[in-house]
């Protein structure tokens, strides 16, 4: 019976000596959750004011949010007499066996920040990348980008490549640069087949008129000449003007009697400015 009321009196006296403390570490975790409240509500305002990406945004808040309620957390057991070095030992060993395992979706992550932050492309533009993504930009998340290419099918490209690979974005471009390659027999005058096609292309509605069209030797080769005519056209325009003029040019080399070099045939390059 002594050795019971020896238990009772000494679990009393821990109570009470720690009865300080635990009121301290209640009144820490209520401010604690109220400060956490109010600093994320400000957080929340300066990224809408600086108008960053709603889901960079939403992402960070939530990681923000976690990284502060574990810190309160262990800053209130400390108080009360829980030893909270194992405790963190446990959470680092943890983090780092996550880090080890998610090592691809981290990359994606990292990859999803820089392109939600520098925006080298947003939703609805056109793009192509290095590594074979192509395609309308539907959607971008912190871990994959949804494209749609141009056969109808969905793309889900993980932004880990993607914001590591050379893009082409020309959507970003106010008009676009066509030039057709066009390799005709070596026996041809050339500055009849220059006055021809550059006629086809000037007199297109479509293709600006400033910078003007121009049409150049490009090479010699054995028994051809390389012509490269080029056209500037509206971003809108690009693919009217892409596909009209190989006809146009055809069906004016033929009418003038110019021959095309049987090694090769018309072919085009997409190019673009800013």
């Amino acid at each position: 019976m002594n050795r019971i009321e020896n238990y009772i009196e000494v679990f009393s006296e821990k109570i009470i000596s720690g009865l300080p403390n635990f009121i301290l570490a209640v009144i820490t975790l209520l401010a604690g959750i109220w400060l956490i409240k109010w600093f994320m509500g400000f957080i929340h305002r300066r990224f809408k004011r600086n108008t960053v990406d709603i889901s960079l945004s939403e992402f960070l808040i939530s990681i923000i949010r976690v990284i502060l309620y574990i810190l309160l957390i262990i800053s209130c057991a400390s108080m009360i007499g829980i030893q909270t070095s194992s405790f963190v030992a446990v959470l680092g060993a943890g983090g780092l066996a996550v880090g080890l395992a998610l090592q691809g979706s981290l990359s994606n992550f990292a990859g999803g920040v820089l392109i939600l932050l520098f925006k080298p492309f947003k939703v609805g533009h056109v793009i192509s990348s290095a590594n074979n993504v192509s395609g309308t930009v539907l959607k971008i998340d912190i871990l994959y980008t949804t494209l749609k290419a141009g056969n109808g099918t969905t793309i889900y490209a993980p932004n880990g490549p993607l914001a590591n690979a050379v893009i082409n974005n020309t959507t970003d471009n106010e008009i676009r640069q066509a030039e057709y390659k066009i390799s005709i027999s070596f026996d041809t005058n050339i500055d009849t087949a220059r006055k021809v096609i550059l006629a086809v292309l000037e007199s297109d509605a479509l293709i600006l008129k400033d910078p003007k069209p121009a049409v150049l030797v490009s090479s010699l080769e054995d028994n051809a000449v390389i012509l490269l005519a080029r056209a500037w056209a509206a971003n809108g325009d690009f693919w009217s003007v892409y596909y009209a003029n190989f006809q146009k040019i055809k069906e004016a080399l033929e009418k003038n009697q110019i021959i095309l070099s049987k090694k090769a045939d018309i072919y085009v390059m997409a190019n673009h400015v800013s």
